[in-house]
């Protein structure tokens, strides 16, 4: 078992805090039995909730190098593990046949490794990488459904087997991270292989915690007002809920037009950084945006 990894489900959130990551016990919990037990670890919920950013946070407080496969529609095999190199496959063939090389020995040249573009997949259980890398397979419900099935052989074994070449096996295992918005469900083959936890959105008390550390130029009376009307927010019936990516983004926003404290115009005039569907702006706008206000005011001088 490596060194580098915490021994302990506290030591485990205390270091993400060390990086402003602030994990609440049962995604500190998750993670640390996912490093332990060497399994991967599926995350999945709403976007903007951080899930990506455990996987950037892990491979900076071990000292990791981060390889990240973005999915998307029409990802193959070519795109996310390797290919082979057909236009230097072309001139390698011609070059052999001006010097009579037989045709045995032409194939046994052609698909060996310098030939072969290793992507994300593949670099992740290159057995020559020195050390374990983490490995971000992320947003995988935006990649086809049939793509799930070349993960199968990564998440159980940590190996990618090509019929010219053979198997490659990890000499160490990666730290293997995914994520899914859930704008399709994952197939249970993928989810078993791996440690499972759902993200949501924080609780108050850690949406403050979060931007104490992220957005430290915000005082401590604005910050407890975006946190309050967030939550307010989140209650209502919007097709886009605002995650804590969200929240961040809104809170510098607002230090950057020298906000002290909320009011209506203002989160009116911003209301395009938190909500990203016109129909979610359309109907917070006006008396709505004012109505939120006030109510956040009111519990927070209660």
């Amino acid at each position: 078992m490596s060194t580098d990894l915490p021994a302990s489900i506290d030591e485990t959130a205390a270091r993400l805090l060390a990086h402003d990551y602030v994990a609440d016990r049962p995604l500190a919990t998750a993670l640390f039995l996912a490093l332990r037990l060497q399994r991967p670890l599926f995350l999945e919920g709403e976007p903007g909730t951080g899930k990506t950013e455990i996987a950037k946070t892990v491979a900076a407080m071990l000292g990791r190098p981060l390889i990240r496969l973005q999915c998307h529609e029409g990802l193959d095999l070519a795109g996310a593990a390797y290919e082979w190199d057909h236009p230097r496959q072309m001139i390698e063939i011609r070059l052999a046949e001006r010097e009579g090389a037989t045709r045995e020995q032409l194939a046994a040249e052609l698909f060996s490794p310098r030939f072969l573009i290793r992507r994300a997949l593949l670099q992740a259980i290159d057995p020559a990488q020195p050390v374990a890398p983490v490995l971000l397979i992320d947003e995988l419900d935006r990649a086809d459904e049939p793509f799930e099935a070349y993960l199968l052989e990564l998440l159980s074994d940590f190996q990618i087997t090509i019929p010219e070449l053979g198997t490659v096996k990890a000499r160490q295992p990666p730290i293997v991270v995914l994520t899914s918005n859930r704008t399709r469900e994952v197939h249970d083959a993928v989810k078993r292989r791996c440690l499972y936890h759902w993200v949501g959105f924080p609780d108050a008390q850690r949406e403050l915690e979060v931007l104490r550390r992220r957005v430290p130029g915000a005082g401590e009376a604005l910050s407890r007002q975006i946190v309050a009307f967030i939550q307010a927010l989140r209650g209502c019936d919007l097709f886009k809920l605002p995650g804590i990516a969200e929240t961040i983004e809104w809170s510098r926003a607002l230090l950057e037009l020298d906000a002290l404290q909320l009011d209506p115009e203002t989160v009116n005039n911003t209301l395009g950084v938190l909500l990203k569907y016109q129909d979610d702006i359309a109907r917070m706008q006006g008396s709505e945006a004012a109505r939120l206000v006030e109510q956040v005011r009111a519990a927070l001088r209660a």
